[in-house]
């Protein structure tokens, strides 16, 4: 899994000057060098004509800024992948159909080097400027292995910088290398790239370094034999999830408060020096209960990738897609499925880019349509909030807390259900096709690297606020319109029994009469059955656009009968007409209807958007929206009936 997620429009490039690509394997330290390169300064995009994800970024050497290229992890040049033909016709001078860099950073392994020269072979018979960018070699130090730098550098025939991770001395000479491209050295004659032939000159290079394979990693191949057996890996890996989860509720929790109070102070302070009815409306309302509302969930948003990049700097995620392997072959698809799945739980727009990787493109469409399930972090304001209602904080199941057992029990139903839907979608396309080789680098076990933690934490933190800015905020905007119009004056109030005078009651009035409230009412039809009413039915329709608008939509509604606890008012709300009339809104059985139907319904045009351009046309997106929606109101239905019939 790559450090950056997402992806924008199609990107061009970021600067004029020097553009550099860096060329690698995966898990060989690319990502980190580039991080450690540009910083901040990133833009991600698509390729022209293509959906592969780009990453871009600026990286100042002696005053001038050099554009950075991280180019797909990739074993070799011939392509079997969208990613890795990515690679190929970016390195290719010949085809005119991607723009070529200037000159490549070819990374290699160290302590992988007889496997890494076959690909730099491929590279070099490219005829660009590249300089070897060798990296852990600390590490093949560490360990019994042994390379001489200057013999290796004379043998593959270009200039050669061993750079340590974390060392700014290693990654100043870097960038001095990169002040003079055209001064590197080529070899006289590029070396054989295929057969017998290339396997002999890596061969020959590494007996001319007096290259010393490492010996295996002790440490690493005792924890190994535990966390890749196949009982006892699972469970432990089903314990680490658990575990992730209760650390989310119990950790943050403190910190959601503290934000929730400053809101909650911020609108007593609206409502109290804000005169205007209207101003004050839009924000108390909108900007406070609205966009507020979703804001209070960034501190489970951070500590929720926190956590996942803790895990895939350690290396113990590609244990996890060892161990899923087994598992996803029943579905008939790989472990790099598991690897796409798993992104999702970022974002199913990452998840769905990364089925890229996947050679085939029978497993590419299985996988895409069971991504969606996986519980994205838009969902988790929505969990949170759901299960926050439906079950008390201080509640616990023996020693460990309630709410991050439901919270996993949440994850993992996803989970289940989106390897599931990736088997029948397998199964009924008839395109069974043999099982490919999965392949996947297996790390040694280390401490992540700060920085590389913080700019993954600071990208994932920053696209969700960017959301909130864009997509949120203009929703919650649309709302607000809609649950205030049409306006009231003091002579209708007043001959509806309101006193106008009474900010709370006009409120309650408006919203009771709004455009929206005619919206919702008008498909209570197909809500009523899960135990919704209009209120809840507008918040699930706005959460069309984004799912966290669930979130800010009902948080403008309770913000509309208590502007200064909207949360209690939330908790408090009750039927206002029907058969329930008078009846509390959010019971158990409501509250677990709510919870099955964000579960499995898909609710993010973006989400439809990039399946459209994967798949190449509607059908497969309007099939995904279709059986979503349809699973998701089963699934409603069901758990309202069963947990209103047991509590």
């Amino acid at each position: 899994m790559s450090g950056h997620h997402g992806a924008a429009s199609t990107a061009t490039s970021v600067a004029t000057g020097l553009h550099v690509a860096l060329v690698g394997s995966p898990n060989c330290g690319k990502s980190t060098l580039f991080n450690a390169l540009t910083g901040l300064r990133v833009k991600t995009g698509n390729y022209p004509g293509v959906t592969v994800a780009r990453y871009e970024g600026i990286a100042r050497v002696d005053g001038h800024d050099v554009v950075v290229e991280d180019l797909p992890g990739t074993y070799s040049l011939d392509p079997i992948s969208p990613d890795e033909q990515v690679v190929h016709e970016v390195l290719d001078v010949d085809s005119g159909t991607l723009q070529t860099p200037d000159a490549v950073l070819m990374l290699l392994d160290a302590t992988t080097l007889r496997r890494s020269l076959g690909l730099l072979a491929q590279v070099l018979a490219r005829g660009l400027p590249t300089c070897v960018v060798l990296t852990f070699q600390d590490e093949l130090a560490r360990r019994g292995g042994g390379l001489d730098l200057a013999r290796f550098e004379r043998a593959v025939g270009v200039r050669v910088v061993a750079v340590t991770s974390g060392s700014r001395d290693d990654l100043g000479a870097l960038k001095h290398t990169l002040t003079d491209v055209d001064s590197w050295s080529r070899p006289v004659f590029p070396p054989p790239s295929e057969g017998e032939a290339a396997r002999g000159w890596v061969s020959s290079v590494l007996d001319s370094a007096a290259y010393r394979s490492p010996d295996v990693d002790a440490r690493t191949e005792r924890i190994d034999k535990v966390l890749l057996h196949p009982l006892w890996g699972s469970l432990i890996f089903l314990a680490t999830m658990f575990a992730f989860f209760q650390i989310i509720f119990t950790v943050a929790a403190p910190l959601q408060d503290a934000v929730q109070h400053a809101f909650d102070q911020l609108g007593v302070l609206v409502t109290d020096h804000v005169g205007n009815q209207w101003v004050s409306s839009f924000l108390s309302q909108a900007i406070i209960g609205g966009v507020g509302g979703v804001l209070v969930f960034l501190p489970q948003i951070a500590l929720l990738f926190l956590l996942i990049s803790l895990l895939e700097g350690s290396g113990y995620l590609s244990r996890a897609a060892f161990l899923m392997d087994r598992l996803m072959a029943r579905a008939g698809l790989e472990g790099r499925a598991f690897v796409a799945l798993l992104s999702s739980m970022a974002c199913a727009i990452p998840g769905i880019m990364a089925t890229r990787s996947l050679p085939s493109a029978k497993d590419r469409l299985a996988t895409m349509m069971g991504a969606p399930l996986m519980t994205c972090s838009a969902r988790l304001p929505v969990y949170i909030l759901l299960v926050g209602l439906l079950v008390p904080s201080s509640a616990s199941i023996g020693p460990v807390g309630a709410q991050g057992t439901v919270m996993f029990l949440l994850y993992a139903g996803g989970a289940v259900s989106a390897m599931a839907t990736a088997w029948f979608f397998k199964r009924i396309t008839g395109k069974h096709g043999p099982v490919l080789p999965f392949y996947m680098e297996m790390p040694t076990y280390k401490l992540p690297r700060a920085r590389s933690v913080l700019v993954t934490v600071w990208d994932s933190c920053k696209g969700f606020l960017s959301k909130v800015g864009r997509i949120i905020l203009v929703v919650t905007i649309v709302m607000w319109a809609l649950l205030n119009l049409p306006g009231r004056d003091a002579g209708e109030l007043r001959s509806a029994g309101v006193n106008p005078a009474d900010k709370t009651a006009s409120s309650s009035y408006v919203l009771d009469h709004s455009l929206a409230s005619h919206l919702g009412k008008a498909v209570e039809p197909v809500f009523a059955p899960l135990g919704f009413d209009w209120r809840i039915n507008i918040g699930v329709l706005a959460s069309l656009s984004a799912r966290e608008t669930f979130v800010s939509t009902l948080g403008q509604v309770a913000a509309a009968d208590n502007p200064d606890h909207p949360r209690d008012a939330l908790k408090a709300m009750k039927f206002q007409d029907g058969p329930h009339q008078g009846q509390r809104l959010f019971t158990a059985g409501t509250i677990a209807a709510l919870l099955a139907f964000f579960m499995y319904a898909l609710q993010c045009m973006s989400t439809i958007g990039m399946m459209r351009r994967e798949t190449g046309g509607w059908k497969w997106p309007g099939i995904a929206f279709g059986y979503m929606f349809v699973l998701a109101w089963g699934a409603a239905f069901l758990a309202h009936a069963v947990v209103g019939w047991l509590v």
